[in-house]
């Protein structure tokens, strides 16, 4: 992420790559104002073993592109909303890559999900994951099911 106050966005990736049981790692990488420690992160990225890199930063939000300008790995970004703008300006900086850097891009604050890509991502060659993707999606099917009987029952 690009600074520290992102975690309270970003610790959503982190508990569902937990969940899952997907080792990782947390750190904070400025684009701005550390852009060698940047640079040199996502060039040796995949070298330690990373295989997709989420990325959270607000404001300018400069990090996800940056990051997926120098690696080949997929880089998921997250949109952290800061007080100004409430993450649009976070979201249009992410999303508006240039053809040949791509980003693939989560809602403002939608590090759950930047995590379920990061997961899918994975599982396209992990057959654990898939079937833990699996019992995943039916226990959110079952989830819907439990609220509906609810709202019938409380009518």
């Amino acid at each position: 992420m690009g600074s520290d106050s992102d975690w309270s966005v970003m610790r959503d990736a982190s508990e569902l790559l937990d969940e899952f049981g997907v080792p990782h790692e947390v750190e904070v990488v400025s684009a701005h104002r550390t852009p060698e420690k940047m640079i040199a992160y996502g060039k040796q990225a995949a070298a330690r073993g990373i295989r997709v890199v989420i990325a959270g930063a607000g404001g300018a939000a400069h990090l996800p592109g940056m990051l997926a300008s120098v690696t080949t790995l997929p880089v998921v970004g997250v949109p952290v909303p800061l007080s100004r703008l409430d993450g649009l300006d976070s979201l249009l900086s992410i999303v508006q890559m240039p053809a040949g850097v791509p980003v693939a891009t989560v809602s403002i604050g939608g590090a759950k999900n930047a995590g379920l890509i990061a997961v899918k991502i994975l599982a396209t060659a992990d057959d654990d994951l898939r079937v833990a993707l699996e019992a995943y999606a039916a226990s959110l099917a079952a989830l819907v099911e439990e609220k509906n009987e609810r709202l019938k029952s409380s009518r």
